[in-house]
């Protein structure tokens, strides 16, 4: 007992006169949940340049098959070609019918993710991680993003004169919609729907995950 009184008080005596600031950081649990799906943004919120700089910046701290780093960006904010660029872009592929976004309610800031190497499954792999990656991070920033993959990758390459391949796009912005997951045993339909505004998401319990 005397012998641990005597390191509370020595690190007392470290910290006297100290200021500890302790942030109040958001729990990766947390952070998972605000982590959704937003197919329509404020339009009146712009995303800065350095907002889109600060999500990118976890990509040399992330994992990376045989530390390849293969991934390369193109960040596009309003200004500079972001007010246009959603019309590349399908969004809700199981909401057609919806032709999502909405008119108004268009992402205005884009990531574009292009890859040194062909595309492969370590390339793939990769690029879930960093996709990931870069959407808690704006998560942590107040932001809300939505992965895309449906889009002619042609297109977008010529219309941003790309010299490598674009496997995803990152929408950037402000989320409007109201998403809430949905809890479903194994077998369950799980496209996601809309009803009363209110986006659903079904996921697979727990229970039926584990084998």
């Amino acid at each position: 007992m005397a012998d641990n009184y005597l390191e509370r008080r020595e690190e007392a005596l470290r910290t006297a006169g100290r200021t500890v600031v302790r942030r109040n950081t958001p729990s990766l649990d947390t952070l998972l949940l605000r982590n959704r799906s937003h197919r329509g943004f404020d339009a009146s919120y712009e995303v800065a340049m350095r907002q889109l700089e600060a999500i990118v910046s976890v990509n040399p701290r992330i994992p990376s098959s045989k530390n390849g780093q293969v991934f390369r960006f193109k960040l596009l904010d309003a200004a500079s070609g972001g007010r246009d660029f959603c019309r590349f872009l399908r969004f809700g592929a199981y909401l057609p019918e919806l032709k999502l976004p909405v008119p108004g309610t268009e992402p205005q800031a884009f990531i574009v993710v292009c890859s040194t190497l062909p595309e492969s499954p370590s390339v793939d792999i990769d690029l879930g991680i960093a996709l990931q990656s870069m959407a808690l991070k704006a998560v942590e920033i107040g932001l809300n993003v939505l992965i895309v993959r449906a889009f002619n990758r042609q297109e977008v390459k010529d219309a941003l004169g790309l010299e490598l391949e674009p496997l995803a796009v990152l929408a950037v912005g402000k989320g409007t919609d109201k998403i809430e997951l949905v809890e479903v045993p194994e077998g369950t339909d799980l496209r996601y729907y809309r009803k009363d505004g209110v986006h659903y998401v079904p996921k697979i319990s727990l229970k039926d995950l584990l084998l």
